[in-house]
């Protein structure tokens, strides 16, 4: 009789314990622990009696090629297309339309054979997305609706499709190992087993993944190791746009975004982002500003939103939407502090326009700018950009990629760009419209809102 091992392991943070605990002493998350119980493993004894060994110059690079699929905001996120032979995990919230935007690229490759696995979903419930997404090459996409990895290997590897999706990681288990689906161990044997097809049949493998309620992909890290690229799709639920960004990417880039809009239809490419996010902006609105935010390296123009208002109970109240909360409460006392703004009585709210998540420091004058104008009811001149980052002592820091923010402001018929004073010193080319460099956030609020 075989001898199981039994182990508890977080689920947050993979920690290993012999025997269950309340609270992982690792990462400190209570109720975190699962059993694992798997059979000891078999000393395989190797055939290869000599390794060869070559010099990193003696290596000759090879382009690695790639599967054009079609959708331009994609494949700018892997990096310019599907490589051969790749692992690539795609994680999301439920119903963000990560199966949407897989079925859509396979009806995008209509000259190659793809095979969709679902766990999840009958194929009676695939054909109907299939119909509501007016996919047209049906003949080019197997389907097939199984959770057992030994009964679906041998079906890749008898049909060997062009491209594999599997939907999702969670659901596929490995029946000669005793877990459950699901469980960490599970996770991670289908992964490897995925991915040794992946390089042995030289088939690239599309793997969707849940995401926690942290909004980290679900299962032990260790996975996100495995896989050759690691894609987050995400956005709010109650808007339409949808930002595809690249974690990991061995093949390219991981600084590349693509944007998405979500329709009846299924998602469709957003070509210009800058000029559908401030379309809806209303000229002399106070406390709106418009900011050029890099993401990846694509500029962004984006419209950010404050209101203050005094405040009615005796906590005043600081909310955000699409920006760091401790971001906002360092320019609040910054403000406080520099401006002599006296903010400290009244509720802050501040919003990044359309669904957006913006981490990069580049926006804080504009958030400052806004919440200053909604406090004065000082409107901000519409054609105006305002590009910084506020340090603590309130000077205005320099900022990557200036020329490229303004070139597309210039683009978008904006007239002046507020920006740092260091960032125009260093500007190689002159760029038809009208900058002003500032040092100080003191400064800079006299300049915008006058």
């Amino acid at each position: 009789m075989k001898k199981l091992n039994v182990k508890y392991i977080c689920q947050n943070c993979g920690y290993e314990s012999p025997r269950w605990l309340g609270k992982c002493p690792n990462c400190e998350k209570w109720n975190s622990f699962l059993e694992e119980i798997s059979e000891p493993k078999i000393k395989r004894v190797s055939n290869k009696s000599i390794i060869n060994t070559s010099f990193l110059a003696e290596v000759i690079p090879q382009e690695e090629p790639r599967i054009n699929t079609k959708l331009i905001e994609l494949d700018r996120v892997l990096g310019g297309g599907i490589v051969k032979g790749s692992v690539i995990l795609i994680g999301g919230d439920p119903g963000i339309g990560k199966s949407t935007l897989m079925l859509q690229m396979l009806d995008n490759l209509n000259d190659k054979i793809s095979l969709y696995i679902t766990g999840e979903e009958s194929l009676q419930q695939i054909k109907l997305r299939a119909e509501r997404l007016k996919i047209k090459h049906n003949n080019n996409i197997l389907i097939v609706s199984e959770t057992d990895l030994e009964l679906l290997i041998p079906i890749i590897i008898d049909r060997l499709p062009d491209v594999v999706v599997v939907d999702s990681i969670q659901t596929m288990y490995r029946s000669s190992l005793e877990n459950f689906p699901g469980s960490i161990n599970q996770i991670r044997e289908s992964t490897s087993a995925l991915s040794r097809i992946a390089k042995d049949k030289n088939i690239p493998i599309f793997i969707v993944g849940h995401i926690t309620k942290e909004g980290i992909i679900a299962g032990p890290k260790i996975v996100e190791h495995m896989v050759d690229t690691v894609l987050q799709f995400e956005g709010e639920q109650h808007h339409a746009y949808r930002i595809l960004r690249c974690l990991k990417n061995r093949f390219g880039s991981t600084n590349e975004v693509g944007i998405f809009e979500m329709h009846e239809e299924g998602l469709r490419e957003v070509n210009n982002p800058s000029e559908v996010f401030i379309s809806e902006r209303i000229p002399g609105t106070t406390g709106s500003s418009i900011v050029a935010s890099m993401e990846g390296s694509r500029p962004i123009l984006v419209e950010v939103q404050a209101l203050v208002s005094q405040s009615k109970y005796g906590m005043p109240q600081r909310n955000t939407t699409g920006f760091d909360y401790r971001r906002l409460t360092l320019l609040l006392a910054v403000l406080e502090k520099r401006v002599g703004v006296q903010i400290s009585n009244y509720d802050v709210f501040v919003n990044i326009a359309g669904g957006l998540k913006i981490e990069e420091p580049a926006v804080d004058l504009g958030i400052a700018t806004s919440i200053i104008s909604s406090l004065r009811e000082i409107p901000v001149e519409p054609k105006t950009v305002v590009i910084g980052e506020v340090g603590l002592g309130g000077e205005i820091r320099t900022i990557n990629q200036p020329e490229r923010r303004i070139q597309e402001a210039a683009k978008l018929g904006f007239k002046r760009v507020i920006l740092p004073e260091a960032n125009i010193k260093n500007l190689s080319r002159k760029i038809n419209i009208e900058l002003f460099g500032v040092a100080g956030i003191s400064e800079a609020l006299d300049k915008i809102l006058v």
